[in-house]
């Protein structure tokens, strides 16, 4: 590894940008008008993969053959990470930045990425996201939610003290010789991404934070999808917890326990003992006033309580019933938990 390292340093690196999609064309728009846009002056090539799409992204893309380099190819639908790796398998890049479909770039993304692997080397990092200001408020709410130091603590990408950052596949750059080494993505989702860090932990490859390589994140645009989509998230970490013993952790229990407090805190308010309610509307409030004066928007800070309370809810039900199955009842995840598994073809 280190002969690559020292390689990848003293050449200029070629970047692939590998990017699933599924059904989202008008999406796939908005991403590349955002690297039409970009500061970076050097060649780079985007890998579109059309993942079983009913709905494709093939005249969108047509429209900007004169304008960037894209290869587009369309399969059979076999999830996001398999897709990746198709991605990956077809690219000429040495170094491959890994995005989801709804995201935006700022204009500087790729420079700084560059400027922080050209003096930093790894063979694996990931970025933060935020709300772009054309957001909907139901979306900078969701992103709140997601990314608060008073939620989930900053561990996606707002934070710098991170002892192993584990980066997420919104926003994941990747190296050739990792890739191969590790066989990419496995056939989970969600969950495919931290599945991988840990492997190339294990393979001895390390992972950074480039905190200015940040990306705008739409995720989803409805509390019905979002709820569905932390459950996944809270389904799918027992798994992980079973498949890596060793990276388990107590705060992955936080969402379950918030959700037990809850219920006991209103039990308790049944029988007249009012402060674990107090201490609830107290955090509440401070969530409320984090997001309003973050986007200056009231609405968003009352919105941000209820993505608050959807997350930990979703992810909680979702992590306790996975714990019940998985590790009390030694249930095998394939089997039980069908739907988070995709069958490569």
């Amino acid at each position: 590894m280190g002969f690559f390292v020292i390689y990848l340093c003293d050449m200029e690196m070629y970047f692939s940008f590998i990017v699933p999609v599924y059904n989202r064309p008008n999406e796939i728009r908005e991403l590349l008008e955002s690297m039409m846009a970009m500061d970076y002056a050097k060649a780079y090539e985007i890998v579109i993969v059309e993942d079983g799409s009913s709905s494709t992204s093939e005249e969108v893309i047509k429209s900007f053959d004169n304008s960037l380099s894209i290869s587009y190819y369309q399969k059979e639908n076999t999830g996001p990470g398999d897709s990746r790796n198709y991605g990956m398998q077809k690219s000429k890049g040495d170094y491959f930045i890994i995005l989801d479909s709804d995201v935006i770039l700022p204009k500087n993304y790729l420079s700084k990425v560059e400027q922080f692997l050209s003096t930093t080397f790894v063979h694996c990092y990931g970025g933060p996201d935020d709300a772009h200001q054309s957001f909907t408020n139901l979306q900078k709410a969701i992103s709140y939610s997601m990314t608060s130091y008073l939620t989930t603590g900053g561990i996606r990408g707002r934070k710098n003290t991170l002892g192993k950052f584990q980066p997420r596949s919104f926003n994941m750059g990747l190296s050739k010789e990792a890739f191969h080494a590790s066989k990419g993505f496995g056939n989970i989702h969600p969950g495919e991404d931290p599945d991988l860090t840990i492997r190339l932990w294990k393979l001895g490859y390390d992972t950074a934070l480039i905190p200015d390589a940040k990306v705008y994140h739409k995720r989803r645009i409805s509390w019905k999808k979002f709820y569905i989509q932390v459950n996944k998230f809270g389904l799918v970490r027992p798994i992980l917890n079973q498949w890596h013993p060793e990276t388990a952790k107590l705060t992955y229990w936080f969402p379950a326990l918030f959700l037990i407090g809850v219920l006991f805190s209103v039990l308790c308010l049944l029988f007249g003992i009012w402060y674990f309610i107090a201490l609830l509307v107290g955090y509440l409030g401070l969530i409320f006033i984090g997001a309003t004066l973050e986007y200056k928007n009231i609405s968003i800070g009352f919105q941000s309580i209820l993505a608050v309370l959807i997350q930990f809810y979703g992810y909680g039900k979702g992590f306790l019933k996975s714990y019940y199955y998985i590790h009390l009842l030694k249930k095998e995840p394939e089997k039980q938990f069908k739907a988070l598994f995709f069958q490569n073809k």
